[in-house]
């Protein structure tokens, strides 16, 4: 990787920290919030839904918009808004006798602000990198990134609630501040056009500026729509399946650590010993998408198979636990940690694979619906999570292992790279 970017990839990888902090270091502070406000759990839920529906409408958006304009002008502003948006709900839970209402619209305008933000960190990385080795490791940090911070959410959202339930919003500025001035001063935006292909001038003759060609110019809107129209006419097949592969491993995610949730309150197992315990597979899906985004490089049948193999493991570890329907806490961890281990696999791949296989010009709003299904999938997990677990513990687990292998021929049959692209 090239030495003088690694700041410029260590300030972007702070955004999905930042972000994934914003929204799961509430979930285990809800019963606090439900207890404080006098709400019903529905209610509570809403803190996490809001954002995260916010954040699906507005990122196709905000996904164009940083293909018009550039990714840092987006990427800035979404991250002072994340922060304003965490003050004034700190502000108004100490404020307000009622603050319920509030609280909801600071987590949409936050929901806003993460719009802004970390779905556009993949192109922009795809943006920074010229080899495509650098690219995949660059995409592999960014993911580990992601997973790390909800590696740290349960633990440091309930070591804040400690103190008092409201601390955590006042935690969001902080974070995102520390992000904004560090893509703010280290992420040097790379040049829309350099037709030198970054050889230096040998005669260090300043070049003579050239009159864009009309292909370089900006397009109006309705061109930019045919062009994406288009794209997805052409290589729909593989970018429809990235976008459901993607969808459904947040979606697996999110819906098995909901159940190892409610089964350790149901165990007498709170606070920082739950946050604890959930970091164990979180943590395995972290390792596991670090060392996938540096063993892929630059081939895109690594990226493929890997997605699969990752996912087959995944598949694997799901169907053991609808199949023997053991509830030891030992096994279900280490099922749960082993699934979402194959999940980390493939995330890197599916990340690299969409990155590379689109053009600059439309890498951003292309990633900003990939970013929109893994919300949904983010979205979905709990709820579908808690309908299935009123039924049984097995119903759950099957749902799971059919969507995960469902995840992974899809992979297997609609992600067809060749040496060219996906």
């Amino acid at each position: 990787m090239e030495a003088r970017k690694k700041w410029d990839l260590a300030s972007i990888a702070t955004i999905p920290l930042t972000m994934t902090l914003a929204n799961s270091m509430l979930i285990p502070v809800l019963p606090d919030m439900q207890k404080a406000l006098g709400i019903s759990a529905l209610k509570a839920s809403l803190f996490i839904t809001v954002y995260a529906v916010v954040a699906i409408v507005f990122i196709p958006v905000t996904g164009y918009l940083s293909d018009r304009f550039g990714r840092k002008k987006i990427i800035l502003p979404g991250l002072l808004l994340v922060a304003a948006a965490g003050a004034f709900a700190g502000w108004a839970a100490l404020s307000f006798k009622t603050p319920y209402s509030a609280l909801i619209s600071a987590r949409m305008l936050q929901g806003l602000g993460a719009a802004a933000s970390f779905p556009i960190v993949l192109p922009l990385v795809g943006d920074l990198f010229r080899r495509e080795e650098d690219v995949s490791t660059g995409l592999g940090i960014v993911e580990t990134s992601n997973t790390f911070g909800k590696v740290l959410s349960p633990i440091v959202g309930s070591a804040l609630a400690l103190w008092v339930w409201y601390a955590p919003f006042f935690a969001i500025p902080a974070f995102s501040l520390l992000s904004f001035v560090m893509v703010a001063f280290f992420v040097k935006a790379p040049k829309p056009a350099d037709s030198s292909g970054g050889q230096k001038n040998p005669n260090n003759q300043k070049p003579q500026r050239q009159q864009a060609k009309p292909d370089q110019q900006k397009q109006s809107p309705k061109a930019f729509v045919r062009q994406i129209a288009a794209l997805f006419r052409e290589q729909g097949r593989w970018l429809y399946a990235t976008f459901a592969v993607g969808g459904i491993a947040m979606f697996l995610v999110f819906g098995s650590l909901f159940y190892l949730s409610e089964t350790l309150e149901e165990r007498s197992v709170h606070g920082i010993a739950k946050g604890a315990v959930l970091a164990i597979p979180l943590a395995a899906l972290c390792t596991a998408s670090f060392w996938a985004g540096k063993w892929i490089g630059k081939s895109k049948p690594r990226m493929k198979w890997g997605c699969f193999g990752g996912l087959v493991c995944a598949t694997a570890a799901l169907s053991a636990l609808a199949l023997t329907g053991k509830t030891g806490s030992v096994w279900l961890v280490g099922m749960l940690t082993l699934a979402l281990a194959g999940i980390g696999i493939g995330l890197p791949g599916l990340d690299a694979l969409l990155t590379e296989g689109i053009d600059k010009k439309a890498r951003g709003t292309v990633t900003s619906f990939y970013s929109s299904m893994r919300f949904v999938g983010v979205a979905a997990g709990p709820p579908l999570g808690a309908v299935l677990i009123g039924h049984s513990m097995n119903a759950l687990f099957y749902t799971l292992a059919a969507a995960c292998l469902a995840d992974a021929l899809l992979t297997l049959f609609a992600i067809r790279p060749d040496p060219g692209k996906p």
